[in-house]
């Protein structure tokens, strides 16, 4: 489908260099990151200004080592910033104690990354409803909520299987459902099909397609693979540390 159709395209939000303060839920100022081994500073990000709008499917794309994955970790709080702001919907993310940190993770963000982390002695319900029994819900609206996470994903049939019964695809949607189940704003993802094969990428990057257009909500997905970029509405490069281009993606397909 056309990027002008679809309803998590530029045409819908407006230009991808022009987001506005209003509808921001993410904000990167002038953020740099240095890593200290003792004997060498790396500086992994050089002042990076982002904008990200609610409800965008952005890619964040690059060369191995150019800033991709601690970008993610910065913005999501993952990871300290050595300089700038970092604001997620209006708070000032840095700037929490990490308690408060962790709990606004919690409330606001899913992740997915490449490596599915699933526990292989619980079930699929199970691995999807420990975040909320973590975050203190109650075990049976925490299973009811992990049951409705699965469906939404395809699994209904599949909340009683352990990962080893399940396949690569299965698991990585069982991770999503994971990701998505205390419903939060935004959904990181980095490399979440590097360990799938080609028609399974293209299933689970159709899944977050439609779950950004169905819930609404914003996916920043780190990636080297073009094919799943493609299927972005916004494409971030990076080089070096640094944003080197950030466009909207015209040929997107949902």
């Amino acid at each position: 489908m056309p990027a002008n159709s679809a309803p998590n395209s530029l045409s819908q939000h407006g230009n991808a260099m022009g987001a506005t303060e209003n509808n921001a839920i993410i904000q990167a100022k002038n953020v740099h990151k240095v890593y200290d081994t003792g004997k060498v500073q790396v500086r992994a990000l050089r002042g990076v200004d982002l904008t990200i709008r609610r409800g965008e499917m952005v890619a964040v794309m690059g060369p191995s080592g150019c800033g991709k994955t601690t970008l993610l970790n910065t913005l999501s709080g993952l990871d300290d910033v050595s300089q700038g702001e970092v604001l997620i919907e209006g708070a000032l993310l840095h700037k929490m104690p990490d308690k408060q940190r962790t709990r606004f993770r919690a409330e606001k963000m899913g992740f997915v990354f490449q490596a599915f982390n699933l526990l292989p002695v619980l079930s699929a319900a199970e691995n999807v409803e420990l975040p909320l029994l973590v975050s203190g819900v109650k075990p049976a609206e925490a299973r009811s909520r992990a049951h409705d996470s699965l469906a939404l994903v395809g699994l209904a049939g599949e909340a009683d299987k352990r990962p080893a019964e399940m396949s690569g695809g299965q698991q990585q949607r069982v991770t999503i459902a994971r990701a998505l189940v205390n419903r939060p704003a935004i959904v990181w993802a980095d490399e979440p099909t590097g360990n799938l094969d080609s028609e399974t990428s293209d299933e689970v990057m159709h899944l977050l397609c439609r779950l950004n257009r169905e819930q609404q909500q914003t996916f920043i997905i780190v990636t080297h693979d073009p094919a799943v970029g493609s299927r972005a509405g916004r494409i971030v490069r990076m080089r070096d540390g640094v944003v080197e281009s950030d466009r909207p993606n015209p040929l997107a397909v949902a």
